[in-house]
């Protein structure tokens, strides 16, 4: 149970309060609700460029992490296809070097040619490093547009080529900026050392003179309902045969999510799961393979992925995946279906121990719709019952619903 206050600005920043006295820390977590979702499809990648350069420097600022390391403080981003996410732990007695800091990076960050070109380098270095250059690496890359026709999930965070990055103008990079980066398309949360009192009064000062924006309503195209199976086959300089198994599946909002991810958790949470004693150990079809469900937004994706074993041909190995499949949509008992609940159980509190991620949480669930949610978790997980796993099962994991890229290695004959 995370205990929490909100209140709102009159700029329409979100803030949400955990105080938590036995810290002598306080984390400040700052989720703007844009993704890479929210790009254009001719210049893709602008999410992720742009939390590199919110590091970049400031109006007033012109290193972020030099007073920040001074004030005793760590920080770090992420970016995914929904929501950016920026956050700092700092001593509590500091506290209002976090805000400061964050406050003016909100307020206007420096946007020089200079800093945009370091920026850009960094991310196309990484676009080459960990996508191009890597075995597997461009897997979502190939992935994602296989699966998504109309809905800008077709991309990766990183973006769909190196292009759109290398040839991005200071000025398309402000307009991304201005559009997205205000207080009222972002929440605010504070977990640890900090009352309510302190909090509103740093907000005041730091946040409050922030203007909103006018925020563009998102008019995302719906992806239409798949019916047929697609395939893409890829031969490449890999060290073994790999597949991938996507299924269209539910929104992060609809209520169905719960138990489609036990659903994924029944197929593969750890080695006594049904995809593991089946495929890895029993028949030794593949080295190694797993599954899990995106959780996005919108509508998402359940993965199956996977090593073929050496020697073994891919098709048969896809073949035995959907035979588990199958077996599993005549039934989960009681005893199975309990297992998976104590592990989800174990994953949530796990994820509340440390006071950044309770501020990561609490800025999540209040996006979803409210913080609340982040309480009501384990309850909602309680009441899935195994009818409800198998009602999902039967119609989401078809092979007319499902994506396949499988990638051969160069060592097949």
């Amino acid at each position: 149970m995370i205990n929490f206050e909100k209140f709102e600005l009159s700029n329409g920043l979100t803030v949400i309060v955990h105080e938590d006295k036995s810290t002598p820390l306080v984390a400040m977590n700052i989720l703007y609700k844009v993704g890479a979702r929210d790009e254009d499809p001719e210049q893709t990648g602008f999410a992720h460029l742009f939390e590199h350069l919110m590091f970049g420097g400031s109006i007033n600022i012109p290193s972020y992490d030099e007073p920040l390391q001074k004030a005793g403080g760590e920080n770090n981003a992420f970016t995914n296809n929904d929501f950016t996410n920026y956050y700092l732990t700092i001593p509590a007695a500091n506290l209002e070097t976090g805000f400061w800091l964050e406050s003016d990076r909100m307020l206007s960050l420096a946007f020089t040619e200079k800093s945009l070109e370091v920026q850009r380098n960094v991310v196309v270095e990484e676009f080459r490093q960990r996508y191009l250059n890597q075995p597997y690496g461009d897997a979502w890359l190939k992935l994602r547009p296989l699966a998504y026709k109309v809905h800008p999930y077709q991309w990766a965070t990183i973006g769909k080529e190196v292009s759109h990055i290398e040839n991005a103008t200071l000025q398309d990079v402000k307009n991304f900026f201005k559009k997205w980066y205000a207080p009222n398309n972002a929440i605010l949360t504070l977990a640890g050392n900090c009352s309510v009192e302190t909090a509103k009064e740093l907000c005041k000062k730091w946040f409050e003179p922030i203007p909103a924006v006018n925020l563009t309503e998102r008019n995302l195209p719906k992806e239409p309902k798949q019916t047929e199976m697609r395939r893409l086959e890829v031969k490449a300089d890999v060290p073994s045969d790999q597949l991938y198994l996507a299924f269209h599946c539910c929104s992060r909002y609809d209520k169905d999510f719960y138990a489609t991810d036990l659903l994924s958790d029944v197929l593969s949470r750890g080695k006594s799961s049904r995809l593991y004693q089946q495929l890895v150990k029993d028949k030794k079809l593949f080295t190694d393979i797993g599954a899990y469900m995106l959780g996005d937004l919108d509508e998402s994706l359940i993965l199956i992925e996977g090593k073929v074993s050496d020697g073994l041909n891919p098709s048969d190995a896809e073949e035995a995946v959907f035979e588990v499949i199958e077996e599993l949509k005549k039934g989960i008992s009681d005893k199975e279906l309990d297992k998976i609940k104590n592990k989800a159980y174990s994953t949530l509190l796990f994820s509340e121990m440390s006071i950044a991620n309770k501020a990561l949480n609490l800025a999540y669930y209040e996006m979803l719709g409210d913080a609340e949610i982040a309480n009501q978790q384990e309850t909602i997980y309680n009441s899935i019952k195994s009818s409800d796993i198998l009602n999902i099962a039967n119609s989401i994991l078809t092979k007319e619903n499902c994506s396949v890229l499988t990638y051969l290695s160069n060592h097949h004959a």
